[in-house]
Order: C-alpha cells, then structure tokens, then sequence
C-alpha cells in the first residue's frame, strides 16, 4: 500500500510537470525551453500564473499521497525507507559483510527469503534476513551432525527416528515481538556443505515443508562455522565473541610456552562486551595441565588484546620440539594468585543485582564522593542502594542513580 502511495504521488507530480512545460510552449518557444531549467521555470510561474496554476495544482495533489505513503513506509520498514533515501537501490549488490554469498531462491512463510547472515555452530544452522536485534525472518535447523570434513545429510517426509528440529519465525511490520512455528519431521532437507578456510562451509541447501507452512528455499549457502571473523585474511579482533578470546589466549600459550601442543578448556562465562576481562584459564600444555590467569583488555580500533603480551612469535623450530619451558608447569605461589571473580562494574551491577547482594562495595560520584555499604539490590526507581550498620542498633541506607556513578570498587573483608 504504501509503495503504491508514492508511486501515485510520483506520477502526479510528474503529469503536473509535464503539464507546466507544455503551457509553456503554449506561451512561446522561448518561455517553453525555459520552463526545462528549474530556475527559469520559476520565472515563468511568476510572470504567467494564469497558465501555471493548473500545472502547480496538479503537482500539489501529487504531495498528498507521496507524504503519505513515505510516512506509511516510515512506521512500518524504516529500514526500507532509508535505503530508498540514501540511494541504496542504485549501488551493486554485494554479499552482507562483504564475506558471505548466499544464494538461495524461495520463499518462508509465503514470503520471498533472502538471508544475509549464516552460520553452523554446534549443530544449529541458522539463516537471518534482517540486521535488528530480532530477524524479520529467520530459519533455525537444530541437532544436525557436524563433523571435520564438513556436513552431508538427506531426509525424506517419512524418516523415522529423531530428526533435526526445524523453527522458522517472522516478525510483522505492527509486532514487537516475532511469531515462531517448529516441526521435528514430514520435511524434505538435503545438505551438502563442505569446510572452507578459514571458517566457512560451502555447499547445497534443499528444504521443502509442507504445504500449510507455504515454505521452500532451494540454492547455494555460505554459512560461518564459529564466531571468528577475518578481515583481508587477518582476524578481526574487534568482534565480541567467545572464540576471538579463545583463539587469542590459545596463540599467547602458544607463544609463551614455545609449543603448538596446547589444548585450551572451555573459557568461563563472561560478558564479552565489557572492555577488560580477567580470567581463570585452564589449558593442557605439552601434556601437562596449566592453570593461570590472563587479563585481556580492548582497544576501540586493534581491539582485544592480552595485557603483558611479551611472547615472540612461534618459529618453525618450535613447532616440533617445545622448549624447556613447556616440561614445567607454571604454578603462581597462594599469595600472588589474582582473583578469580569477574571484575566489578556499574554495567555488571545493574544487570545481575542478585549476585552482588550483601556484598561490600564503595560507589564514586561525578563529584567525588563515595559511598561504602553491603549492597541491598536495586529500588523501583533503578537506583542502587547500600546499607550500612550503625554504631548502635540500627542501619542506615544510601540510594544513588546509576547516571551518578562513576566508579565502582569491591571492599574485601
């Protein structure tokens, strides 16, 4: 609806033009050429209104409709509109991120599909069309069996047994939240995907639903295998994920215990989004099981790092033989252990306040104060409030607002 708004208002605007010209050859050749150059057209509409207010009407009525439809489009696809604004439509089409191409004709849910982001990781394949935080549409195949030399994998309508599980969703111009439908068989899938450097897989992507979920997608798919991701054939250490850190803390053990035997365990849960992190790593090194602690921090443009990073590069003949440093473990004496808990900050505050209850901690204003308490949680109004034990038989509370809060430091005892 809305596009045939504008379309209208488009044709209007242009009939009245068209209309303007002609009335003005009607006036003589030399006002009709001028009427083709927008600064002597409005000459012409000065000195001839008469035979120009017909044209200008016309072109008048043409706005009604163009405002319209674009503010229809606005609240509905602002998206749509911005790429229609920016010119967007007349540029190439190029791959999403400028990695992926993905080539897939048919439709999800009686809609056209086209996806630009795709990955593979532990078994969830997933394909988004859309780059807000929720897809406008989304195609999820869970429990599929990855393995070295990529994915091959076919199933018919009456396959028995536990097959992957398949969720599409979709989010409607007027809902905030998408809707969602699964089916765990009666579909068609064939898979042929094959592992590309450095973190892609490549191939066929088949899938027929039945009928009533009017969806079908048949063609070529590049999907990412793990939340790395390569700028120019180099990591891009900007991207906030779990295997940037453990791709990063694998090469610093690499280099610092001069051996590529090194098997890193599963990182701890952390909010990857912070700007520094300080981490409790376990690893298998030369056969031997380490444990260390590393603190990573980012730059806004080299982006994640390991603080006190000294190590060279790892040389050929280090490949094969580790050096003596490997043989022996690294054990930090009790007193020089650093703390293994998360480190503390306002934005971890706020959004888990239950792990932090009762404990002791100092806020800093802007204005230089400070405010030491247990913490008691966060009131009704979002601000934080510490207690604090009174000398006699009582206590006292503190609120402060979070927009206040400059600093925050845990108080051991």
């Amino acid at each position: 609806m809305d596009a045939l708004l504008i379309l209208a208002g488009l044709l209007l605007i242009l009939v009245g033009l068209v209309l303007l010209v002609m009335r003005g050859f009607a006036t003589s050749l030399l006002w009709g050429w001028a009427c083709l150059l927008p600064p002597l057209t409005l000459l012409f509409i000065v000195r001839h209104w008469r035979h120009a207010k017909q044209a200008l009407g016309c072109c008048a009525l043409g706005m009604i409709p163009l405002i319209v439809g674009l503010a229809v489009m606005a609240g509905q696809d602002p998206q749509r509109l911005e790429a229609i604004i920016g010119l967007q439509w007349l540029q190439p089409e190029q791959p999403a991120s400028g990695e992926l191409d993905i080539q897939l004709h048919g439709q999800l849910n009686g809609e056209p599909f086209a996806p630009q982001e795709g990955e593979l990781i532990d078994g969830v394949l997933s394909l988004r069309e859309g780059q807000d935080f929720f897809a406008r549409r989304e195609l999820s195949i869970r429990g599929l069996p990855v393995g070295a030399d990529g994915l091959r994998l076919d199933v018919l309508p009456d396959d028995p047994g536990q097959l992957p599980e398949i969720e599409l969703s979709w989010l409607l111009p007027d809902q905030d939240l998408p809707e969602a439908r699964q089916l765990k068989g009666g579909y068609t899938l064939h898979l042929d995907l094959r592992p590309e450097e450095p973190n892609h897989l490549v191939g066929e992507f088949h899938l027929v639903l039945p009928a009533q979920f009017q969806t079908t997608l048949t063609g070529k798919v590049e999907l990412f295998r793990n939340g790395l991701r390569y700028q120019q054939g180099k990591l891009d250490r900007t991207v906030d994920s779990r295997d940037t850190l453990s791709y990063l803390i694998t090469d610093y053990l690499q280099r610092r215990f001069a051996t590529r035997d090194v098997q890193l365990a599963p990182l701890p849960l952390h909010d990857v989004t912070t700007g520094s992190l300080a981490l409790d790593v376990q690893a298998r090194v030369g056969g031997q099981e380490q444990r260390l602690p590393v603190r990573l921090s980012k730059h806004p443009q080299l982006g994640w790092r390991i603080d006190d990073d000294r190590f060279p590069e790892l040389s050929r003949k280090d490949d094969s033989a580790p050096s003596a440093a490997a043989a022996k473990p690294v054990v930090s004496p009790p007193p020089m252990q650093l703390d293994a808990r998360p480190e503390l900050t306002l934005a971890r505050l706020i959004a888990e306040p239950a792990r932090y209850l009762n404990q002791s901690m100092r806020l800093f204003s802007e204005k230089g104060s400070a405010v030491q308490g247990q913490f008691a949680g966060v009131d009704e109004q979002g601000q934080l409030v510490l207690r604090q034990r009174l000398n006699g038989s009582g206590e006292a509370r503190f609120t402060i607002a979070p927009a206040d809060v400059v600093h925050v430091e845990r108080i051991d005892e």
